[in-house]
């Protein structure tokens, strides 16, 4: 036998040698997604989809399944859930007598609050229902600012006027000026004895984490600086798709702000280019406490810190009523008991009886959302939705358009804003409450990320920003049915692909 017959009989050789190992490998990752399917209930077409992935894609499909299809852990083997418990019971053992946070707990029975109004108390008591740890809270003042243009300016004021601490948590970290700005006014405060913490989430600022900048910021004293990630091989983690979506700043316990504005340069004025449009909110009083235990929590699980720090009588000071505003907190997750955020719009929604305005960057929202949104419309309510013309996402933006026929036909009405992008979150239902925060109209928000959004009463408040959100719609166009369905058959064919993907994803 020659060389060449060699050579060609080794391969041979090799080829079926490895053949059946890949077969089993391939049969065995398979029927171990599917299994994990059906064990762990979850929507059909989601399920499907997920199972074919994982036959027609050979070890590619499991793995892209371990990274992304996971989003619903069982509850007791899954690390928030079991860090949140921890921290809650360290919370309520530090709640009674003279404790550190008994005066926490008196504010919570103190100021709890019930709307005036028959509707207001009515969604007051549904909410009270979903959401039962965090009570509707009177005595706050809430405002609203539009992009960092103007939410920048005053956040990094009150940063500067910080006495005791400051605790900042982002999505989004640029790595440019502005996101330098505020690590340095961070470091200031800090250098000065300060306490800074500053959390963000890796995955939005992959470009400040791997471009150096964060890494120039971690060895300052009293700044401690965490990013949020649930993707860790040493710890058996995988799950690059549970990320955390807030961006909330406390000052000393008494002043928040909260919002869609990320820290980056896109969200500001750059000679002759105007900001992404976006809405943030500055706050005083005690709804600043719970976004502050809610900072906390999120802290203690990426870092381990030992509770009798965190959950100290400097971080929840005592702070007197200071407005009308009445406000409560909805903190929603990727696990079942934790996606509120869903319920409270369905229930909002379903709820209106003349009138709602939403804004989203990205309308690819649940099947239930999209019925109640059109049941909505069918009953005569007036129901106009805001979402940009041109996406920053252009899968989301496809996604999103194929839904517009069910929604248009409906009665729906939908105002696409010109550009700049539009970023702003928010929903204002009959005049008498609204929704906002970080959480978008999407299921990425409504299932999978960490978001926390407020459902505010105040009049005066919900009239400003309703001001705002009609100075949207006049610089939108609005889609006519009759006209979007003559649009491109590829446009169509398009939007449908994208459409057809969001389950998984």
């Amino acid at each position: 036998m020659n060389i060449v017959s060699l050579l060609s009989y080794t391969k041979q050789m090799d080829a079926w040698f490895w053949f059946p190992i890949g077969t089993v490998l391939h049969i065995l990752t398979f029927c171990l997604v599917t299994f994990h399917c059906l064990e762990n209930r979850r929507e059909a077409v989601s399920a499907v989809l997920w199972i074919f992935v994982a036959w027609s894609l050979p070890i590619i499909g499991p793995l892209l399944f371990l990274a992304f299809g996971i989003d619903r852990l069982p509850t007791k083997g899954w690390r928030k859930h079991n860090s949140n418990m921890a921290f809650l019971s360290e919370r309520r053992a530090r709640e009674q007598g003279a404790m550190p946070l008994a005066y926490w707990q008196a504010v919570h029975k103190t100021l709890v609050a019930e709307p005036a109004s028959p509707f207001a108390k009515e969604l007051n008591k549904a909410m009270n229902t979903i959401l039962s740890e965090y009570p509707l809270l009177d005595g706050n003042i809430i405002k609203p600012m539009i992009s960092g243009d103007e939410a920048f300016p005053q956040m990094l004021k009150a940063i500067d006027n910080a006495e005791d601490h400051i605790h900042l948590q982002t999505f989004i970290l640029g790595n440019d000026p502005i996101g330098r700005e505020f690590l340095d006014h961070l470091k200031n405060k800090a250098e000065s004895g300060v306490k800074v913490r500053f959390m963000y989430d890796r995955f939005g600022s992959t470009s400040a984490f791997l471009g150096g900048l964060i890494r120039n910021y971690t060895n300052i004293p009293n700044m401690n600086v965490a990013g949020w990630t649930q993707a860790n091989p040493i710890k058996r983690q995988f799950q690059v798709n549970l990320r955390n979506h807030r961006k909330v700043l406390i000052i000393d316990g008494k002043k928040a702000f909260l919002g869609g504005v990320n820290l980056d340069s896109e969200n500001v004025t750059r000679g002759n280019i105007p900001p992404v449009r976006d809405y943030h909110f500055a706050m005083e009083g005690p709804i600043a406490q719970e976004l502050q235990y809610l900072f906390l929590r999120d802290w203690y699980f990426m870092t381990d810190d030992d509770p009798e720090h965190l959950l100290s009588k400097d971080h929840f000071p005592h702070i007197p009523p200071v407005g009308k505003s009445m406000i409560r907190v909805v903190d929603s997750g990727p696990t079942r008991e934790m996606e509120a955020v869903a319920e409270v719009f369905f229930t909002a929604i379903v709820s209106a009886r003349k009138q709602i305005l939403a804004v989203t960057p990205y309308l690819v929202p649940t099947q239930d959302i999209i019925r109640a949104f059109r049941s909505a419309a069918q009953r005569g309510v007036d129901v106009r939705i805001v979402v940009p013309r041109i996406n920053n996402h252009v899968y989301a933006g496809m996604a999103g358009r194929a839904l517009y026929d069910e929604l248009l036909s409906s009665g729906v009405r939908i105002f696409e804003r010109q550009p700049p992008f539009i970023h702003a979150k928010a929903m204002i239902i009959d005049d008498t409450m609204a929704i906002v925060g970080t959480a978008n109209l999407d299921v990425r928000s409504l299932r999978l990320n960490y978001e926390t959004n407020l459902t505010v009463y105040d009049d005066v408040f919900i009239n400003e920003l309703k001001r705002i959100v009609l100075e949207d719609i006049a610089y939108s166009a609005e889609l006519d049915l009759t006209t979007w369905r003559m649009r491109p058959k590829k446009q169509r064919l398009m939007e449908n692909f994208c459409s057809l993907l969001t389950p998984i994803l």
